[in-house]
């Protein structure tokens, strides 16, 4: 699907970019730039305030110093200075008597609002005024004889630096963001360019192609994204094919039993068969029955799962008596298949769970047991206590591969080698249903030592002992 180039997420980014720039010019014009203007005024005044203590101590005493000192100061501040006397006093009103720019009368600085603070207060003023649209630095201050003297120094050599710099600024600002406005874009575009090649991988697993890798060497969020999104159309490849195996199997698991029950309806139609041969083909039809029905079962637990309306009963449920349950179902199985199956429990073991469901996992796993390992093997079933408590089939026989033990609990997955069977579907359902029960199912596996333990919440308090005991080697 085409992306409205402005809504893309590459225009998205560039404007964001261009916004944050733009917005950090803004804040350097409208702080840093009244910051050096009123910095550089405020240096003014303190350069025109230094003056002050020497002129009023080199003030001449007679009448003909005092009229000459507008001048002789103004030589020495580089300043007008001009001099006032107090015209009158409700309200105040000053007169100049002496201006170092030899204006007579001075009518431009009359009662200049620095000089009057300083005949209000007493004290030294200083500030800015404005007059004939150009803004001065003025320090005010009495003089021994009373009068006024005001230093005035023109701010325009400074206010213009302020306004170079100011039209400076804004230059490069634009520049500044013209620049931010390609590089963001081809930034964006480089981002955006890796989550299209995301959105393409996404559209070619979503239509079940899972052959091509999804690549993206980067160290960021998009990087582990991708590898995230691999790692999935690994799983999904490796669930695709265990689902077609999966349809081969339950096929095969439905069509040979049907096939074999259709085969034997007719035989037994047959007026002339005798009843022991009758009883035997009755008896292969019921295994071929058991067998379809065990596949149903599988099936609708794993879709009550997926959908969460397995009912579940949480109630006390004896450990112990559950071992020895499904131990007394299997004995006969046990001594036909020339196994040795032992109970070796903990009376004390008492779990929270469903009773049914326990038996469900036991059953699938004392018979996992026994389809997957060699006539003469020893199966045992324990109970005991580990970070709850647990009921434990372990058996003597070859082992679990250590590549498969991280699938063994996928659903249809099914071990690989002659012994592989069933729909794969029994221990991802144990897995779940032991989940559900608040516990989980572990493994432990080496050659001549295999556990599946049902870890499960306990139902009452752990007594100090809380270890499962170390099963003896059996057949040693």
């Amino acid at each position: 699907m085409r992306v409205n180039p402005l809504r893309s997420v590459g225009a998205r980014l560039s404007l964001a970019l261009l916004l944050v720039v733009a917005g950090s010019l803004a804040l350097v014009y409208l702080v840093v730039i009244p910051s050096l203007e009123s910095r550089l005024i405020d240096s003014k005044i303190s350069q025109l305030k230094r003056f002050v203590p020497g002129l009023i101590h080199h003030t001449y005493p007679d009448d003909v110093g005092t009229r000459e000192f507008a001048s002789d100061a103004a030589d020495v501040v580089s300043a007008r200075v001009v001099v006032y006397s107090i015209f009158t006093q409700e309200p105040i009103f000053l007169a100049s008597q002496q201006d170092s720019f030899g204006l007579r009368p001075s009518t431009d600085v009359d009662n200049d609002p620095i000089a009057v603070k300083t005949a209000l207060t007493g004290d030294t003023e200083w500030g800015t005024v404005e007059r004939g649209g150009v803004r001065y630095a003025e320090v005010a201050f009495l003089l021994p004889n009373f009068d006024i003297a005001m230093l005035s120094s023109s701010l325009r050599d400074t206010l213009g630096a302020v306004t170079v710099a100011r039209q400076r600024l804004l230059i490069a600002g634009g520049i500044v963001l013209a620049l931010a406005l390609v590089v963001g874009y081809l930034a964006a575009w480089v981002f955006a360019r890796r989550i299209r090649r995301l959105e393409q991988a996404a559209e070619r697993i979503s239509g079940g192609s899972f052959d091509e890798p999804i690549v993206d060497r980067g160290q960021d969020e998009i990087g582990q994204l991708a590898r995230a999104f691999d790692r999935m159309r690994l799983r999904l490849a490796r669930l695709d094919r265990a689902r077609r195996e999966f349809i081969a199997n339950a096929s095969h698991e439905l069509r040979t039993p049907l096939f074999s029950l259709g085969g034997f309806l007719e035989l037994m139609d047959d007026e002339e068969l005798d009843e022991a041969t009758r009883e035997e083909f009755l008896a292969t039809m019921r295994d071929q029955v058991q067998r379809l029905s065990k596949l149903a079962t599988e099936l609708l637990d794993l879709s009550r799962l997926d959908a969460g309306h397995i009912d579940l009963e949480r109630e006390p449920v004896s450990l112990a008596a559950m071992a020895r349950l499904v131990a007394d179902d299997f004995g006969a199985v046990a001594r036909q298949s020339r196994r040795e199956l032992v109970v070796d429990v903990d009376e004390d073991a008492v779990a929270l769970a469903d009773e049914q469901r326990v038996v469900q996992i036991l059953r699938n796993l004392v018979e996992n047991a026994f389809v997957h390992t060699p006539p003469g093997t020893h199966v045992r079933l324990l109970t005991g206590r580990r970070d709850g408590v647990l009921v434990a089939v372990e058996d003597d026989g070859p082992g679990i591969p250590a590549e498969q033990r991280q699938q063994i609990f996928e659903r249809f997955y099914r071990g690989e080698g002659t012994q592989a069977s069933g729909s794969g579907l029994g221990l991802a359902i144990a897995l779940e249903l032991a989940e559900a029960m608040g516990g989980t199912l572990e493994l432990e596996s080496r050659p001549g030592r295999t556990v599946f333990s049902l870890v499960l919440p306990s139902a009452g308090p752990d007594p100090a002992s809380a270890a499962v005991p170390e099963p003896a080697r059996l057949g040693a």
